[in-house]
């Protein structure tokens, strides 16, 4: 038998395993390490985060990244160059946060790596028949096993896209594994580039479960505050946009999209909620003189009106149309004052992060793709019923090291 494969069915059968994940979203802040102990697998699993830490990536991995990302004409050898470049930088961050942590490699069973989304391309946006859902992370798993001496699961987007799924939004599995709770309807919501949900019913019956993308979380936001700031990368504590006044006719102009009235489950990313998005809105509706308070004040108020009126229709299509939910917060939205106040007065329910269930918010994402390797390693397919976009597999690609 191969050594590796000796190795894996030893951790396989181990009663916890140290797993670290490693997430890095459409915003491309950086690198976010969670280290966790993961015990059980499904509905049993348990998950204490040991350390995280977010590495940052300096501009010139972040305009390294921004030639390729999102982008239909590319240069394709800097692409393949890339794919090799990321993996070794995440391998490197791996390494430097163990180095800090004063961990050897030896302590860690797995290393869950998502790698580095630079094109999500569902059917619903390419619109091109004879192709099928397709979704493109960057950063080579084998890479990171080979540098860190570590089992490494990557391309968990992979199988959902063959199971039939689009790739996204992944977090339904470890969201109804580790935060479902029977007796409480919940409402996991991460706003990061992207923001999504999962509906958690009180029931913790898997056919009932939802996952879906509302539309941007802090994308355009980013964009538009690095446009007319170059030195600043996102709008700190909203005190751009709370000095401006939300425009209703670009409001409005920017809710158009039929991606709104599709119905769930449904992925997207900056490939449409692009800058060029906006300005076709501004030009529809005549605002191109916005001053910057103001855009991103209807900027942030584009993404409270979606992300709540995504929940309010998951909610009101629900057998509990009229129960009480609870909303639990995570990514980086949740630091958006402005954000989390709009949401707050636009729903009806009482609004928490997911800190108060034991998960830093900051590293929920990371901690989610640990659960998912757990699952490759030693879990199964859970039954989340036959319904479109989500798929009951379980994900991820093998890299032994050399």
């Amino acid at each position: 038998m191969n050594k590796n494969l000796q190795t894996l069915f030893e951790i396989a059968n181990k009663p916890a395993r140290a797993i670290i994940g490693l997430m890095s979203g459409t915003s491309m802040d950086g690198l976010d390490v969670a280290l966790c102990e993961v015990s059980g697998n499904g509905e049993a699993t348990k998950v204490m985060l040991r350390k995280f830490a977010t590495v940052d990536y300096s501009d010139d991995i972040k305009n390294e990244i921004r030639q390729v990302f999102a982008k239909k004409t590319i240069d394709f050898q800097h692409l393949t160059l890339l794919n090799a470049w990321i993996g070794s930088l995440h391998a490197q961050m791996v390494l430097d946060c163990l180095h800090d942590w004063q961990i050897e490699p030896p302590e860690i069973d797995l290393i869950a790596s998502h790698g580095q989304t630079v094109m999500h391309a569902p059917k619903s946006l390419h619109g091109l028949e004879k192709f099928p859902n397709a979704t493109l992370q960057i950063g080579d798993g084998d890479h990171v096993a080979v540098k860190t001496g570590i089992i490494t699961i990557s391309d968990f987007r992979q199988k959902h896209i063959a199971a039939g799924g689009e790739g996204a939004p992944l977090a339904v599995y470890g969201d109804y594994f580790i935060f479902g709770h029977r007796g409480e309807n919940r409402i996991m919501l991460n706003m990061g580039g992207v923001a999504n949900f999962t509906y958690l019913p009180e029931s913790m019956n898997p056919a009932d479960v939802l996952v879906t993308d509302t539309g941007p979380g802090n994308t355009l936001i980013d964009a538009f505050t690095k446009r007319a700031f170059p030195e600043i990368h996102f709008d700190r504590n909203a005190e751009i946009a709370s000095k401006g006044a939300s425009s209703l006719v670009l409001l409005n102009a920017l809710k158009e999209n039929v991606f709104f009235k599709k119905p769930f489950p449904k992925t997207t990313g900056p490939e449409l909620f692009s800058v060029e998005y906006v300005k076709s809105a501004q030009q529809q509706s005549g605002t191109e003189a916005i001053s910057i308070d103001d855009l991103l004040a209807t900027l942030t108020q584009f993404s409270a009106e979606t992300i709540a009126e995504g929940i309010q229709r998951a909610i009101s299509e629900s057998a509990h149309a009229n129960a009480d939910f609870k909303i639990y917060m995570s990514g980086g939205g949740t630091h958006n004052p402005l954000l989390v106040s709009m949401l707050k007065k636009l729903l009806p329910y009482t609004f928490h992060k997911t800190d108060a269930l034991g998960i830093d918010g900051n590293a929920k994402e990371a901690v989610l793709f640990a659960i998912l390797a757990n699952e490759t390693v030693v879990g199964g397919a859970s039954n989340f019923g036959t319904r479109k976009g989500i798929p009951s597999v379980s994900m991820g690609k093998i890299s032994f090291p050399a």
